[in-house]
């Protein structure tokens, strides 16, 4: 019967995801030659492609796209046979740093998993922007969730986003000249996005409204004040995408990682590898 090592799964999954084995390599402390051997083997077992490889990129194949859903849970089902057998003796204080839309709209339910299955786990969550958060991994977080522009190659790949325009569901805010936009604080990365594709555009445009909460920003769009620029899974009850067209341009596509410091233990570092799988799950929808 063939059976497949984890640890051959796991070096496709990190190449699948950051689109290198060089920098596979990295992340898992391995020699790229080991890398490309242990993918090669895999390979060989499957008897399949899984990678073009060119000098310029890496691209799964339709076979390894298939795959690399199944690699997933493989690793997932090993993890949480590891934490259940072990989660009575998992232990300490575990520091997570993530976006607000994140931190208020996913992260609570899952958390509560965490909290079911490590009972003995202390976990303290802060919220705010990517570059700050990142800023402190390490010194001040065991992990940090954070949103990039697509394509980027550090962190672990959680899901693909949308940026999206939103305005209230019950007003043509868009059809405003000059637009009014509400955005966050200069160092968010939607607000470089949404100037720059105005400006780039040449659509007028004002900042109308400045905060960096969230949920204050979206009281001012849901009361038909300005648009701003939201996660198209984030969008809220009573507001609406507008589709880049006339009235707006279209914006970049974005990807949500999860970065990890030197984990200080085993037992941190098995609660981030549930937070992880268990966030891949809720943007699949489950």
């Amino acid at each position: 019967m063939n059976t497949l090592d984890p640890e051959l799964l796991r070096a496709f999954v990190v190449v699948a995801e950051r689109l290198s084995f060089t920098r596979a390599a990295e992340q898992l402390n391995r020699t790229q030659a080991t890398i490309s051997l242990q993918v090669k083997r895999l390979e060989e077992r499957l008897e399949v492609t899984l990678f073009r490889r060119s000098t310029a990129r890496v691209e799964l194949t339709a076979a390894g796209e298939g795959f690399l859903i199944d690699a997933r849970r493989i690793l997932a089902l090993n993890v949480q046979a590891i934490a259940r057998v072990s989660s009575q003796r998992v232990a300490g204080r575990i520091r997570i740093g993530v976006m607000e839309d994140y931190g208020t709209k996913i992260l609570p339910r899952l958390l509560t998993d965490v909290a079911e299955r490590f009972p003995l786990v202390q976990v303290e969550m802060e919220i705010g922007l990517t570059a700050r958060l990142l800023k402190r991994l390490g010194s001040s977080f065991d992990a940090v969730i954070a949103m990039h522009p697509e394509g980027t190659a550090e962190g672990d790949l959680i899901c693909r986003e949308r940026a999206i325009w939103a305005a209230a569901a019950t007003r043509a805010v868009e059809e405003l000249d000059p637009l009014p936009v509400a955005l966050s604080n200069p160092d968010c990365l939607f607000r470089a996005w949404a100037v720059e594709a105005l400006n780039k555009a040449g659509r007028p445009w004002r900042l109308a409204y400045v905060s960096p909460s969230l949920s204050a920003t979206e009281a001012i769009v849901e009361e038909g004040l300005a648009i701003t620029v939201v996660k198209g899974s984030m969008l809220a009850p009573g507001m609406r995408c507008i589709h880049p067209g006339r009235h707006v341009p279209p914006l970049p596509g974005a990807e949500i990682r999860l970065h990890r410091a030197g984990m200080s233990s085993a037992s941190a570092a098995l609660v981030v590898d549930h937070l992880a799988h268990r966030l891949r799950l809720s943007a699949l929808g489950s």
